[in-house]
Order: structure tokens, then C-alpha cells, then sequence
């Protein structure tokens, strides 16, 4: 007698699972998930005041507390901003919307993560790697 029992609930439960799976509103729908990088157009459209800069086709952001918080050993110069533009969303490797053209862009000493160092008129500001993982 208990072996259907279990049988019979193994099957609702297969049952409801498939059913609460499925997505009706979406039928003959491809949906995309992507894992990708922010790019530059989609910070600036959650943010249209966010200080940004695309280095090695990463978007890197300053203004951010926990960053600027830490304590951080600027190391070598590893580039400099050569663009920038206030309005064009489509950015390019060393290419800021709000640092001037010769910012020197550093790495750091400390393994705190993706930050990079900018010196900008006599300002060093800390910038995040915008990444997706």
C-alpha cells in the first residue's frame, strides 16, 4: 500500500514542478540571459551622474563608499584617459565621460579587487571594475 502512496506523490510532485516551470506568457518566446560586463549605456541609463571610464573594455565607477573607504598603494601608471565625451554612451578603451583628457590612469599594491587609481588635477580617485560574477 505504500509504494503507490509514494508513487502517486512522486508523480504530483514531477506534475507540479513541470507546470511551475513552464512560462505560458513566453510561449514560442526565445528569452536571452546574458552574463556580460555592464557597458557604458547601461550604467549612464541607471545613473546619468556616475563618473565612469572603460579601460580594457571594462567600465570602471568612482563614488563608491566601501571604495572609497579603503586604503589603497597607487603602483604603476598602466594608461591615461585619451577621450572623453559627456554625452556619447558608446564608449571606447580610455574613454571617460567626466575625467579629463591625460587623467594618468595606476594599478594598486593590494589585492582589494578590480580598483584602479586615478590622478586627475591633483586628486587621486579610486574607481571599481563594473564586472559581472
Amino acid at each position: 500500500m505504500k509504494v503507490p502512496r509514494l508513487f502517486f506523490s512522486l508523480t504530483i510532485s514531477v506534475l507540479l514542478f513541470a507546470g511551475g516551470c513552464s512560462n505560458s506568457s513566453n510561449t514560442g518566446k526565445i528569452v536571452v540571459h546574458e552574463t556580460e560586463n555592464p557597458d557604458a549605456k547601461e550604467i549612464l541609463t541607471l545613473d546619468p551622474e556616475a563618473d565612469i571610464f572603460q579601460f580594457d573594455s571594462v567600465i570602471y565607477q568612482t563614488g563608491i563608499d566601501w571604495v572609497d573607504e579603503l586604503i589603497l598603494t597607487q603602483d604603476e601608471q598602466v594608461g591615461e584617459i585619451k577621450t572623453r565625451s559627456d554625452t556619447d554612451t558608446n564608449f571606447e578603451n580610455e574613454m571617460s565621460n567626466k575625467l579629463p583628457v591625460g587623467a594618468k590612469i595606476f594599478s594598486i599594491i593590494e589585492k582589494e579587487g578590480p580598483i584602479l587609481l586615478v590622478e586627475s588635477e591633483g586628486k587621486i580617485l579610486k574607481y571599481l571594475a563594473l564586472v559581472e560574477g
